[in-house]
């Protein structure tokens, strides 16, 4: 059998390489969460953060804080809140909106795995130098900054 990688005119199109990088982070993300003993997908765990970042905002602007349609966000908040990881109340000033807060277990949590999600972003960009790291976020953090919604 030949180890040689096969070479396609699209994998180098960036929606594939946005694809595959996804699929690692994703796949980085879990293994070392749960070696550490953590149960969430990395959505939930953006939504732990954001919340802990903007305590009390709505589903809506929580979807939009972390770059999610409300649809996702909503089974989300559904399951974390089933976890006990974040309380809904109705909001004083409107009273369709629920606001979101992290419980006590979920902002916890949410501390407990800040250090290792930080630690590990390298794994997720294996290839490159600590300057090339900082290029591509920079690159990333642009290119999405006009991305449509």
């Amino acid at each position: 059998m030949n180890d040689t990688p096969i070479k396609t005119r699209s994998s180098a199109l960036p929606g594939h390489l946005i694809r595959r990088l996804h699929q690692l982070s994703t796949r980085v993300f879990t293994e070392e969460t749960r070696a550490a003993g953590f149960d969430l997908t990395p959505v939930q765990f953006v939504a732990l953060d954001a919340l802990r970042e903007n305590n009390g905002i709505d589903q809506a602007r929580l979807a939009e804080a972390i770059a999610k349609d409300r649809a996702t966000v909503g089974s989300v908040i559904d399951r974390l809140e089933q976890k006990g990881l974040i309380a809904r109340q109705v909001s004083r000033r409107d009273k369709r909106a629920r606001e979101l807060a992290l419980t006590d277990e979920g902002a916890a949590l949410v501390a407990a795995m800040t250090p290792v999600v930080e630690a590990l972003q390298a794994r997720i960009l294996p290839g490159l130098t600590a300057q090339e790291y900082d290029q591509f976020i920079a690159l990333a953090a642009k290119a999405t900054a006009f991305a449509p919604e």
